[in-house]
C-alpha cells in the first residue's frame, strides 16, 4: 500500500494595527483633525466638533489633504501665513485596525486613550463631495 503525501494549505490572516492621531487644532476656528495611517501617509479628516466618545453622536468629518506620517507626533504652533496657522496639540492617539473599507464606508476599531472601540466613517454625499459622518458604533 502506497501512502501519498498530503499537502495542507492554511489561510493566514495578518491583522495589522496602524497608527492614528487626533489633533486638537486651534486655527481660524477650533476643530479636530482625525489622521489615519494608510499607504505610507496620514489620511486626514477635519471634524468641527470633538470626536464622539459614546454611541449615538454623529459628527461631520471633512476629508482634507493627506499629511506625512511624521505629522503624527507633531504638537506646536503653525506660524501665521501658513496653511492651518494656529496651535496644534495631540488630543488622542494610538493604533487602529480596519474591519471594513470601501469607497463609501470605513469600519475601524480604535485602541486609544480616549477613542476606544468600533467607529464608522460613512460617506455623506448629500452634504458635499468630501463630507463623511463619523460615529461610534454600539
Amino acid at each position: 500500500m502506497s501512502i501519498a503525501p498530503r499537502i495542507i494549505f492554511y489561510d493566514i490572516i495578518f491583522i495589522v494595527n496602524k497608527i492614528f492621531v487626533v489633533h486638537e487644532h486651534h486655527a481660524s476656528h477650533l476643530h479636530w483633525d482625525l489622521r489615519l495611517e494608510e499607504n505610507g501617509v496620514l489620511i486626514s479628516f477635519a471634524l468641527p466638533k470633538e470626536p464622539p466618545l459614546e454611541h449615538g453622536k454623529r459628527n461631520l468629518a471633512i476629508k482634507v489633504e493627506d499629511h506625512p506620517l511624521s505629522y503624527a507626533n507633531f504638537e506646536g504652533i503653525i506660524p501665521e501665513g501658513h496653511y492651518g496657522a494656529g496651535t496644534v496639540k495631540i488630543w488622542d492617539n494610538g493604533t487602529y485596525r480596519t474591519i471594513k473599507k470601501d469607497n463609501s464606508k470605513y469600519i475601524l476599531n480604535f485602541n486609544g486613550e480616549k477613542m476606544d472601540g468600533e467607529y464608522t466613517l460613512l460617506k455623506f454625499d448629500k452634504a458635499g463631495e468630501n463630507h463623511w459622518l463619523f460615529f461610534k458604533n454600539k
